[in-house]
């Protein structure tokens, strides 16, 4: 098998058919299971890392026909066979250890294993493929989004940056060069995602499931909360985050002076509230070089072991960070399972967001490294919402050190306002992440009127007023009841986000341990990282010195603790 994709053409499925023929062929016995295993597991990190690069390049820069072309044969040609071998390999692996008595140890990987065996229908590869297509597509119309800008063209990254300015003016601009530019891209995101929603719907059926929420729940392993807990979640958010949330757009109301909030003075899908300080916007570094020392020296302080793995990605050049024209919208952790090395790719533009992106994916590719020991891939797996525990984790850890007496960003005051920023950022983002995902459920479950824009937007329309009140939308609410082409994950992930609220939950919870014993909260939090995909999902929240619990109760107190922390902050500004 060869030790790296470089000497191999991964475009092609006959790179990879003779290894998976082999395994298919090779007799299996007690004796030689473990190591067909490990076999399969290096075909699988040499496959999954062809992926991986083929997709990285062809989001940093979109216009790269040849690249786009390359993934096309990925998806088109490689993938569907891949799954077609691999599914053989599962169904001979669980027949052979039916009981899982040869492989107790791996009982959650042949869990996982059994429930992917039971989904999968041949059936279903092409359709995979066209859905495949129209997430491309989704990325093709909004990465090509761009508008002048005081004699510049910027994309919707560039264009971003400017909702943080302190000139309401300003930012009023730029919210409307941006809404505009969705505006005139909506009749065929609607098509898309009508496309998306029949395929899915038909996907769910061939599998034998009532409906795709049905069929997302099981594909994505959900076997520790059901859909119904997710509703529950939503309402916990309602009873105790919401009015909090209130709480803080009336203070920036009242500080600031203003009749009304307006869509420019807080924009959710960002997650920035306006700046109600006296001072200069932050703008933290200038270039990759600067935010890649500045998170150096932070990591420095945090965490001797972190600090040296974000600076093998450094020297290896794993990190691509500064936006540019045709590099696809947002940012992401890719994991290169070949070398155990992770991949971050994000467009910064020098904010404040742009920092916390960095501590959030550095929190992704920390878990890569620290599960790097783990011998089989599937091990090194975990649940998605543990993986954004990682993440999430990080930007709370991290904020002590923001300071440049740490080597950090900022002043003092300036790391105080960048904190209060972040903690009213988590109160903010907890309703809007109850939007997007409520969105979905009634999507799916309503396959029939979501093939209609309108109804979407009536849904959208109606579940953002029940979670995201006080924002004055006069003369804009098309942009309002459309807002959901704005949130990649509901045409490129559906149903992926319930997890960065379930994971914030946690994340709060690990923060809340450091502030008593700033030590013994990242050990727990590097010894859970490291358990990777081999402990349920309660079990590795617990692992952490979190509960994995969504409830009223527990929210208002990380609510309440969120809202102490903010005011010594103010009140440090004011001393």
């Amino acid at each position: 098998l060869p030790h790296s994709i470089d000497v191999i053409d991964p475009r092609s499925w006959e790179t990879f058919a003779p290894y998976f023929k082999e395994l298919e062929e090779r007799p299996l016995t007690p004796e030689n299971l473990r190591q067909w295993l490990t076999d399969w597991s290096n075909l699988s990190r040499l496959l999954h890392e062809a992926a991986s690069m083929i997709y990285i390049e062809k989001s940093q820069d979109t216009a790269d026909e040849e690249k786009e072309q390359a993934f096309l044969d990925l998806i088109d040609e490689v993938f569907p066979q891949a799954q077609v071998a691999s599914q053989a390999l599962k169904e001979r692996l669980l027949a052979f250890d039916p009981n899982n008595t040869a492989l107790a140890d791996m009982a959650l990987v042949l869990r996982n294993m059994q429930n992917e065996a039971d989904l999968y229908r041949e059936e279903n590869i092409p359709l995979f493929t066209n859905v495949s297509k129209l997430e491309n597509e989704y990325d093709k119309i909004t990465g090509g989004l761009k508008a002048a800008w005081d004699g510049e063209e910027k994309n919707l990254s560039q264009l971003g940056f400017f909702l943080n300015d302190n000139d309401r003016a300003v930012r009023q601009k730029a919210w409307q060069t941006i809404a505009d530019l969705w505006l005139s891209q909506r009749e065929p995101l609607n098509d898309v995602y009508s496309q998306l929603v029949t395929l899915r719907q038909q996907i769910a059926h061939n599998a034998g499931l009532p409906d795709y929420r049905a069929y997302a729940f099981r594909e994505k392993g959900r076997f520790d909360y059901t859909p119904e807990d997710c509703l529950t979640f939503h309402e916990a958010i309602e009873t105790a985050v919401v009015p909090a949330l209130r709480r803080i757009l009336k203070r920036k109301k009242e500080r600031l002076g203003y009749a009304a909030l307006r869509p420019w003075d807080w924009v959710p899908e960002k997650g920035a509230l306006v700046d109600d300080s006296d001072g200069e916007p932050l703008r933290p570094y200038q270039g990759q070089e600067a935010l890649i020392q500045h998170t150096l020296n932070i990591f420095n302080q945090l965490d001797p072991q972190l600090s040296r793995y974000f600076a093998t990605m450094a020297e290896d050049g794993l990190l691509d960070l500064d936006t540019r024209a045709g590099k696809a919208l947002g940012g992401y952790c890719s994991s290169l399972p070949l070398r155990n090395r992770p991949f971050i790719f994000m467009n910064g533009v020098g904010s404040h967001d742009d920092v916390q992106t960095m501590l959030h994916e550095a929190g992704h590719a920390f878990h890569v490294f620290e599960t790097a020991e783990l011998p089989l891939i599937w091990q090194t797996e975990p649940p998605m919402e543990f993986c954004e525990v990682a993440s999430m984790s990080m930007e709370l850890l991290a904020a002590p050190y923001l300071t440049n007496t740490h080597g950090g960003f900022y002043t003092s005051p300036q790391a105080a306002r960048a904190r209060i920023e972040h903690l009213e950022g988590i109160i903010a983002f907890l309703p809007y992440m109850a939007v997007v995902d409520a969105f979905q459920h009634w999507v799916y479950t309503h396959p029939q009127e979501a093939v209609d824009a309108n109804q979407c937007d009536a849904a959208w329309d109606r579940i953002w007023q029940r979670f995201i009140p006080d924002i004055d939308w006069a003369g804009h609410e098309e942009s309002r009841k459309s807002g959901w082409h704005r949130k990649p994950h509901i045409f490129d992930a559906p149903f992926y986000y319930i997890e960065y609220g379930m994971a914030q939950v946690g994340a709060l919870q690990v923060w809340r341990n450091s502030l008593q014993d700033r030590a013994s909260a990242l050990t727990a939090y590097r010894q859970a990282l490291a358990l990777g995909g081999t402990k349920t999902l309660p079990q590795l929240f617990a692992s952490a010195g979190a509960e994995f619990r969504f409830d009223t109760t527990l929210l208002t107190e990380l609510v309440t603790l969120i809202e102490q922390t903010t005011a010594e902050l103010e009140r440090s500004l004011l001393s």
